[in-house]
């Protein structure tokens, strides 16, 4: 069971939105399915909330033992001296919102597996942030990730309807930060957004603590894990090279099936990082004048998962 609550809040009385409600219904249906249509989380999206609403609903999240539960937020956020709020409809002076504390201890009590925040708001990099929460409050245990949209001291952008850090996030679930079975973690989701932004952009902040990443989505692998199985067929050794000759290019007149078939196995392996031809620039020309393919460093990480039976 996986469980998700998506929650955007647009219409504060004094300083309104124009993205956030959007942002989180987009991000819900991204996550509610895997790439191929299968189910994935079951989502909860709400909006608009007050205090007591946002303390109720982010209880119940984190309550029982899911296989994972994921909190996504988009809003206000507001920092002081006591620490990071996620502003609510019912903010006042003094009054903010949720304690970004308060969330972070109610996902750290969880018996859930895995327990994903992911903070669209100004000052989201305050949570689990020692040089602003106390120690106590500062602790990510095991199983929690944390991705927010900019450091403690920064606010987070939008452009017109759209939020920077959300929209960076979909293409991400989408197949940006996809590996190349087609798994989308944590880790790669910040990856793949910080490496989006530019030098002077925010900066997102990333805080885990786990001894493996579970996938938030999964989308159709670039390549079929019975192709990436192949790999040790191949290469004995990741440090083997699999010999060509003009019997490998289909256009050949020595072509021979066999052969063109791995042949087309091994091109779609350079195609994404994991093979290279030696002493040529291409692998056609690898094959025509009979040198010779090895996996690179990248190829090797795949080897090792096939050759440990991990894929």
């Amino acid at each position: 069971m996986r469980k998700a609550l998506a929650i955007g809040i647009d219409n504060y009385p004094s300083s309104p939105l124009t993205s956030c409600i959007k942002d989180a219904t987009r991000f819900a249906q991204t996550i509610e399915r895997n790439g191929d249509g299968s189910p994935n989380f079951a989502v909860r999206v709400e909006t608009d909330l007050n205090r007591p609403e946002v303390r109720q609903l982010a209880e119940e999240l984190f309550s029982g033992d899911p296989e994972m539960a994921l909190l996504y937020f988009s809003g206000h956020g507001f920092l002081k001296s006591t620490g990071g709020y996620l502003v609510t409809v019912d903010a006042s002076k003094y009054d903010e919102g949720v304690s970004m504390d308060e969330i972070l201890v109610l996902a750290n009590n969880s018996k859930a597996r895995n327990r994903i925040v992911i903070l669209d708001c100004c000052h989201s990099g305050a949570m689990a942030s020692p040089a602003i929460a106390s120690n106590s409050a500062s602790q990510v245990t095991e199983g929690l990730s944390v991705l927010t949209a900019s450091r403690s001291n920064e606010v987070a952008i939008a452009y017109g309807d759209e939020s920077v850090f959300t929209s960076l996030l979909l293409d991400g679930l989408s197949g940006g930060a996809a590996d190349l079975r087609g798994n989308v973690t944590p880790g790669s989701l910040y990856a793949y957004v910080d490496e989006a932004l530019g030098a002077w952009d925010q900066r997102p902040v990333f805080k885990t603590n786990i001894s493996s990443f579970a996938a938030i989505r999964k989308i159709i692998p670039k390549v079929p894990q019975e192709k990436l199985r192949k790999l040790t067929q191949y290469f004995d050794t990741p440090n083997s090279e699999h010999n060509l000759d003009p019997s490998y290019e289909f256009t050949h007149e020595s072509a021979k099936p066999e052969n063109v078939a791995i042949f087309k196995d091994l091109q779609k392996f350079e195609s994404v990082g994991l093979v290279t031809p030696v002493d040529e620039e291409h692998m056609y020309f690898a094959a025509i004048n009979s040198k010779s393919c090895r996996l690179t460093a990248f190829g090797y990480q795949y080897w090792r998962l096939a050759n440990e039976g991990k894929i």
